[in-house]
């Protein structure tokens, strides 16, 4: 009497990996997503380890994830992963201010996004 197993959300040559609240504005981490997009895994992890941008060692982490997730749990070969998808949506905003002259109030916006990262095995052409 146990329940069914869920179905897979993902193809069975790809894998998953997703990191939230990320305290960086959607904005910035697209320019980061963008940078790794349709690459093979080695070289997205070799822009990523010498990217100047602060949130690319949290982007490195996420890719780092779903390429262990890809080997780990769906017996993928890690030689022939790229990045298929990297996208970034908005999480929660914290609101914060700073009083301002003449009794005004200056809004200071703290965004927060996450990012889902995945890839997938293809194989290569001999």
């Amino acid at each position: 009497m146990s329940k069914d197993k869920n179905p897979r959300r993902v193809a069975d040559n790809e894998a998953m990996a997703k990191l939230r609240m990320l305290r960086t504005s959607p904005q910035k981490l697209n320019l980061v997503a963008a940078m790794i997009r349709g690459k093979k895994v080695e070289k997205a992890l070799t822009d990523l380890t010498f990217s100047k941008k602060r949130i690319s060692d949290d982007v490195k982490k996420c890719l780092q994830s779903a390429i262990a997730n890809a080997e780990n749990n769906h017996n993928l070969d890690v030689d022939e992963l790229i990045v298929a998808e990297a996208y970034v949506g908005k999480n929660l905003t914290l609101k914060r201010g700073r009083p301002r002259a003449r009794g005004r109030f200056g809004k200071i916006v703290k965004p927060f996004s996450e990012l889902t990262i995945l890839v997938r095995q293809i194989e290569e052409q001999a």
